[in-house]
């Protein structure tokens, strides 16, 4: 309670005087209330919540502007009301020891990982941000929340025998065609879905796609793709503009859903687990930094905005490592 009223006596001061003055602000602060004790009467009151929903409505208007995507910003919504209404405290009065309470009752009751949980935290962390870079809070309370530590687990890549079987395990043309794509692509999921026919060039054997922050880039397919995908266009009998279609009547576009619910299919039919989107990317990764790709190459061509990314998706096999070391080291 006596920290709630310093902050709020602070956040009235905002715009009147320099940081200096307000650092001397607290110190006198604290003094005068060092042997002082209160007791808070209400908590939440409806303009302390009308004040909230506000805040948080135009930090995720904020996040829309950066170009995050709807899914996005729906989990940011949603993490953020859920902390709110777990402290239940007006956010301006929300202190570090609230939060590192509420993350550890998080993971205790949710049976969350490390992971998922520093990913809460970094959530926290970007909404706090927000607020004191708009002079609502004086400093955010997750500066002093470290990042959550975990363990780096490099998760496994398709051998080429697993690929080999997948394709085998095709029905049909279009399949066929998506699991070549996504394995000479390395695109994401949500790129390949929004692909539209007349944005793919043959002869140059490469497509355009948006990915995360609407962003765009380039990425190229092999001889073998191409010939596949063709197969599929000419044995389509719809008018939808979209690459990947349904196939039944009414040849709806795919969706993330739908492309994951075939490759779990063909997962199964080949025996093989864990079969999903992401492991085609993680797998071209991996491929392409063993056969010599530059780093900085790899990370253009996965759209990644940190080379650090990239590295999380690579497997680099140990027996390069030893004739890398051979060839530049001994």
């Amino acid at each position: 309670m006596k920290e709630k009223i310093i902050n709020e006596i602070q956040n009235g001061m905002l715009g009147y005087i320099n940081e200096e003055q307000m650092k001397k602000l607290k110190s006198v602060l604290d003094n005068c209330f060092y042997n002082v004790s209160f007791s808070e009467i209400s908590s939440f009151n409806d303009n302390n919540i009308s004040n909230t929903k506000k805040m948080l409505s135009m930090f995720l208007s904020a996040k829309k502007i950066e170009g995050c995507s709807d899914k996005t910003i729906n989990y940011y919504y949603s993490t953020i009301e859920a902390m709110i209404k777990g402290i239940n405290k007006e956010i301006i009065n929300i202190t570090t020891e609230d939060l590192r309470s509420y993350l550890a009752e998080y993971q205790s009751r949710r049976g969350i990982s490390k992971i998922t949980l520093d990913n809460v935290r970094r959530i926290f962390s970007s909404f706090f941000a927000w607020l004191e870079d708009e002079d609502y809070i004086i400093k955010s309370p997750v500066r002093r929340i470290h990042k959550v530590k975990s363990e780096k687990i490099i998760k496994e890549a398709f051998t080429d025998e697993n690929v080999e079987k997948l394709r085998d395990s095709c029905e049909g043309v279009r399949d066929l065609a998506l699991i070549d794509l996504l394995n000479s692509t390395g695109m994401r999921v949500g790129e390949l879905v929004r692909l539209n026919r007349d944005q793919i060039n043959f002869n140059e054997r490469e497509c355009i796609v948006f990915g995360k922050g609407s962003s765009e880039r380039e990425v190229y397919f092999d001889a073998k793709t191409k010939v596949h995908l063709m197969n599929y266009l000419d044995s389509r009998k719809d008018n939808s503009s979209a690459l990947f279609v349904g196939i039944k009547s009414p040849y709806n576009r795919l969706t993330i859903g739908g492309v994951q619910c075939i490759l779990r299919r063909l997962g199964k039919k080949a025996n093989i687990n864990k079969v999903h989107p992401h492991r085609f990317r993680r797998t071209l990764a991996t491929t392409a930094i063993n056969k010599g790709m530059p780093i900085e190459q790899v990370q253009k061509l996965l759209g990644h905005m940190k080379i650090d990314t990239t590295m999380r998706y690579a497997i680099v096999n140990q027996n390069n490592v030893k004739i890398s070391h051979k060839k530049f080291i001994s």
